[in-house]
């Protein structure tokens, strides 16, 4: 007959062992409590949630480079609501007709730390304006690659809006900001993502609506990855001379990034495995004293069996 050998270590060198038939109520007993030392952890690693990880984060320090693609709409002080624009867009420049003017442009990226890795852009525009004009506000769109590959190779192509007004006309307006970057959805932990590496302005389109400010902003909005510029903060200056521009100075920094993304399944295993034995090793100790107390106290029938102590086995076998 198949026979049940239970060993339980109990102060001695080799432990006592406990015999029983694998249909008795001993080994009933014994497969009871191995369901409930390893069920419940389960149960309570389960119930207080956050057992699958299914979100994780990072840092890193995305790579940005500004695409010198420019949209200027510059705002004037007049009854009838006049602008000037301008873009770097030659088919957007030939429907603008009068309200064309032709800025004078600087860009300057910088890799402050030199780490192989862009810093921040310094812009500067200016805008020529007749002695009469004066503005009172100001859009301005400018767009970037930004990169990801510490974990997935994440590519897109993105932007930075910033626009102001001032009930008083300026010469200038200076805006400091970050290019954060904003999250609907987290990233993959793996591959490529390059679905948003498309232009954010249709710089070919012969339509005019391809280059209104509304359309492109809501349709950029639409995704659920994108980057803003952060407390930009503008700061206006007033006190222009009628032969001076109009100058938009602007500094966008590309700060370290934390990134979310959804884990890999190891991963995910690996977190879940970690909460689960930290409750088990609570219930083995617990129940490996309950096995104790019914088999010392006979509480399931068995057939003890003495102990022998390895050393005497050792010698007997060399005998």
């Amino acid at each position: 007959m198949a026979r049940l050998e239970v060993l339980l270590r109990e102060g001695c060198p080799g432990g006592r062992r406990y015999r029983a038939g694998l249909c008795s109520l001993a080994a009933l007993g014994l497969l009871l409590l191995a369901a409930l030392t390893y069920l419940p952890p389960l149960l309570v690693a389960y119930r207080s949630h956050g057992f699958w990880l299914k979100r994780s984060s990072y840092t890193e320090q995305p790579r940005v480079r500004f695409q010198h693609e420019v949209l200027l709409v510059a705002l004037l002080r007049d009854e009838g609501g006049a602008s000037l624009a301008w873009s770097s867009f030659p088919a957007c420049n030939r429907l603008l007709g009068a309200r064309l003017r032709v800025p004078l442009l600087s860009a300057r990226e910088e890799d402050t730390n030199q780490d192989g890795l862009m810093d921040r852009l310094n812009f500067c525009l200016e805008l020529p304006l007749q002695s009469t004009e004066q503005v009172v506000g100001v859009q301005l769109l400018l767009t970037f690659t930004y990169q990801l590959h510490r974990m997935s190779t994440f590519v897109m192509q993105s932007m930075a809006f910033l626009q102001s007004f001032s009930p008083v006309p300026g010469s200038q307006v200076f805006v400091s900001g970050d290019l954060k970057l904003q999250q609907r959805q987290p990233l993959s932990h793996c591959g490529l993502d390059n679905r948003y590496n498309i232009s954010v302005i249709n710089g070919t389109s012969p339509f005019s609506q391809d280059y209104d400010l509304v359309n492109i902003v809501s349709a950029y909005q639409e995704r659920n990855v994108t980057t803003v510029l952060s407390d930009p903060g503008p700061i206006w200056v007033v006190g222009r001379a009628p032969d001076e521009p109009f100058v938009v100075q602007t500094i966008i920094r590309y700060p370290v990034e934390q990134i979310i993304y959804q884990p890999g399944f190891w991963e995910m295993i690996k977190f879940a495995w970690i909460q689960y034995v930290a409750v088990l090793l609570i219930f083995l100790w617990v129940f490996q004293r309950i096995r104790i107390f019914l088999f010392q106290h006979q509480a399931l029938t068995t057939v003890p069996v003495s102990p022998v102590h390895p050393l005497l086995s050792y010698k007997e076998h060399q005998s």
